[in-house]
């Protein structure tokens, strides 16, 4: 995974994840323990900010999502919370609102403060596949937001999220607007709802976030109004998340290769086997890295190809991860069974926003318009 100049983060990242971190995944996946210690002990790494600017990160996003795959490698689900973590920072440190940029951003990085991205909802609203589900009336001073989210991750009780609601008039009329903002979860208004139980990945403080009149200021905007804001970003949202997958990927093939001795004799004869999968891997992670180069490109081509990335390593995790059970038998499929968690994970990389069929459906939309008539 050391696809970048920054070994030294790369290994201290690596030697947490595959300790400490390692010791918790069980708990995590099945038992709903919320690994905050081991977050933000990675967070302290810089595993969760080296995709930042200075003097908070090294503004390499290829860095960040190489830290992400090391975690992701042994947990998904603290993969995918690294990514929460990683992603909210952005908003911080692009919304160029001071209140922040400041103490925000800085407790933020060093795991002080952690906080997740409730834009599951407004991402499939940009790409026409749902409506906003927070709404957003201006009063003096702000707006107050009313709405429901149903699936927001990486939460507690003191934590925050990026969100983004329709802004609407004295009338609920749509003004053809929205707004982002910092949404804190122990803000009057708000409330944290227990969501049902998942077939794995349960320790990710996944929860329905309900709003009623809740107030947000000035300092809490992230970008008024909202859609050149998430345009410049969204590139580098989708594609930060393939160090989900490059982890849940990698993890495959470390399985596979954890039985060759005893089991390659009969194993040769699958599909997908780990030699071919890893080239596969390092060929999808050598076109990550030069999408990383330019995280903020707002070119159409340029969101196609990170679309198109990210849906390969999808894809690759299903094949990778199915390749692995196949490739360890019986043995991956007891429910304690690493391969047994990873094939769940990587039904959650598929299915994460934006899911395959979301990004399959933003490709073909904007392949359309820059066809020539």
């Amino acid at each position: 995974m050391s696809t970048t100049d920054n070994p030294p983060l790369l290994a201290a990242v690596r030697a947490y994840a595959q300790g400490p971190l390692a010791q918790k995944v069980q708990t995590i996946d099945q038992d709903g323990y919320y690994p905050q210690p081991e977050l933000q002990a990675l967070a302290q790494l810089g595993a969760m900010s080296a995709h930042l600017d200075a003097p908070h990160g090294a503004g390499d996003f290829g860095l960040a999502i190489a830290a992400m795959a090391e975690v992701a490698r042994v947990c998904g689900a603290s993969g995918f919370m690294v990514w929460c973590q990683a992603v909210c920072g952005l908003y911080l440190q692009q919304s160029g609102n001071p209140a922040l940029t400041g103490t925000m951003l800085q407790r933020h990085v060093q795991g002080l403060g952690m906080g997740g991205t409730a834009l599951s909802n407004p991402m499939k609203s940009y790409a026409q596949i749902e409506t906003l589900l927070l709404k957003a009336t201006p009063v003096a001073g702000g707006y107050r937001v009313t709405g429901n989210l149903p699936w927001v991750s990486h939460l507690a009780a003191d934590h925050y999220c990026g969100a983004i609601a329709a802004v609407v008039d004295e009338h609920g009329q749509a003004t053809g607007r929205e707004v982002m903002f910092m949404l804190h979860c122990d803000a009057a208004g708000v409330e944290l709802h227990e969501c049902p139980s998942f077939s794995g990945m349960e320790g990710t403080g996944t929860y329905a976030l309900r709003l009623k009149e809740h107030f947000i200021g000035a300092e809490q905007i992230v970008a008024d109004p909202a859609r050149p804001f998430i345009a410049r970003i969204r590139p580098a949202f989708v594609l930060l998340q393939c160090g989900i997958a490059a982890g849940v990927i990698q993890g495959a093939i470390d399985s596979m290769w954890a039985v060759e001795q005893p089991l390659g004799h009969v194993n040769q004869f699958l599909e997908d086997r780990p030699n071919a999968l890893q080239a596969e891997l390092d060929a999808l992670l050598g076109r990550v890295m030069d999408l990383a180069k330019t995280p903020f490109d707002t070119s159409t081509e340029f969101f196609i190809d990170v679309l198109d990335t990210r849906a390969h390593g999808a894809e690759l995790s299903l094949r990778a991860a199915q390749s692995a059970l196949l490739h360890q038998g019986a043995r991956g499929y007891l429910m304690q069974s690493d391969v047994q968690r990873r094939v769940r994970e990587s039904h959650f990389v598929a299915i994460v926003t934006p899911a395959i069929k979301h990004l399959r459906k933003e490709m073909a939309r904007l392949s359309a318009e820059v066809q020539p008539v």
